[in-house]
């Protein structure tokens, strides 16, 4: 009984090694995967900057027909529009350069 134990013990030693040396391959599959999706960083973040530019258009235009009507709220418009295409730009650089 005690050499059956020592057999099986070794047999499934032998099993878990093999299976170790299986995954020898995951590291250049996830180095692969790592420049893929490093590679979407740079058109994202020229798409970030794209969506603010046509944020802060269409803000300006807004700005702009407030303050031609005369809308007591015009500043408050101008600094939220101002601060959210701050925010795009920032953010966009901010996660480039975290994960580059």
């Amino acid at each position: 009984m005690n050499n059956k134990k020592k057999i099986t013990m070794l047999l499934l030693m032998a099993l878990t090694t093999a299976g170790a040396y299986a995954q020898g391959n995951g590291i250049a599959g996830i180095n692969e995967a790592t420049k893929m999706v490093t590679s979407y960083f740079d058109p994202g973040t020229k798409l970030i900057y794209a969506v603010g530019a046509v944020v802060g258009l269409i803000g300006g235009i807004k700005v702009y027909n407030k303050f031609s009507s005369g809308d007591p709220d015009t500043s408050k418009t101008a600094a939220s529009w101002f601060g959210a295409c701050i925010f795009l730009i920032v953010a966009a650089t901010i996660l480039r350069s975290f994960f580059l």
